[in-house]
């Protein structure tokens, strides 16, 4: 992640965002900024455009990290120019 210092956290399907507290506090305390997406999980596509909203309001190279369906949302928001990777969390 040499350079990027944002960070992009997206839930699976069966959770939301708050599940991501301490690794956002880890990352915070670490100098990072870091964004965690609050997808409705109502349709594949809508939470891929929410991630993408998310994404466009960076500045700069990002990280995308997704857990479990999370997953899925972030091989679909990926090819956005903006993201320099993808992080898959079992």
């Amino acid at each position: 992640m040499h350079g990027v210092k944002n960070v992009v956290l997206v839930h699976g399907g069966f959770v939301d965002g708050s599940g991501w507290r301490g690794v956002y506090d880890l990352l915070k305390k670490d100098g990072y900024n870091v964004a965690i997406v609050q997808n409705p999980t109502t349709s594949l596509a809508e939470d891929v455009a929410v991630t993408k909203r998310t994404l466009a309001a960076q500045n700069g190279s990002v990280i995308l990290v997704g857990h479990s369906y999370g997953g899925v949302v972030i091989t679909e928001a990926g090819n956005d120019p903006k993201v320099a990777g993808l992080v898959y969390i079992a």
